[in-house]
């Protein structure tokens, strides 16, 4: 069974405040109910409950330099979460979604690939590395709802198969276990830079390369 996200959190909390205080320091306090309700207006639907509990224990990591999550992800705030949607929903082109009708959905699930979902209205981006990619988390009514993704202007949106990506809980409870035990996670293994900050770093498959901490 899957851990609550607030237990993940407490785990991310501790072993940050040890290893990584820079990290820490950087996480933003709790999300205002307010902004919530605003991005949920902005948007035209409720936010999947996880992502309102992790909003409401933190609004983000402050650092915008930093990253927290695998593949060097920001958690965003909650009035960001709005103002990327929607700059994110802008590239979504409905008149090709339409004509493709099942057949997207059908190349997004088998290939993993889908430049017709880039910008999909249900999927909410998250997260974002300095690069504009985005975590986005799956609203849409059906198979994929509550999974995590990643989404690039050039690729579009990937269905990535590690269990990690199956929920936002999962997620974080699986960064929780790879902070603690020093193993990588989905080829990203967590480092310590000169500032005391967190990041990851791509460990290549069969890689002999050790866990470097300050």
């Amino acid at each position: 069974m899957t851990a609550p996200i607030s237990e993940s959190w407490t785990r991310i909390e501790n072993w940050l405040a040890e290893h990584a205080p820079a990290t820490y320091a950087a996480l933003a306090p709790p999300a205002d109910p307010a902004d919530i309700a605003a991005v949920e207006r902005v948007i035209g639907r409720p936010l999947l409950k996880p992502v309102v509990m992790s909003l409401l224990r933190h609004d983000g990591l402050l650092d915008r330099r930093g990253s927290l999550l695998p593949g060097s992800y920001r958690p965003m705030s909650a009035r960001e979460i709005g103002a990327d949607w929607q700059l994110f929903t802008g590239f979504y082109d409905k008149r090709t979604a339409d004509e493709k009708g099942e057949e997207a959905d059908y190349d997004f699930m088998k290939i993993g690939f889908s430049g017709v979902l880039y910008g999909h209205p249900q999927l909410i981006p998250i997260a974002r590395d300095v690069g504009g990619g985005y975590l986005v988390l799956d609203h849409r009514p059906e198979i994929d709802r509550g999974r995590v993704h990643e989404a690039e202007a050039v690729e579009g949106v990937k269905r990535a198969s590690h269990e990690m990506w199956t929920s936002l809980p999962v997620l974080m409870e699986a960064l929780a276990m790879s902070l603690e035990t020093d193993q990588p996670l989905n080829g990203y293994t967590p480092v310590v830079d000169e500032e005391q900050r967190l990041y990851w770093d791509f460990i290549p498959l069969g890689s002999d390369r050790t866990l470097h901490r300050s």
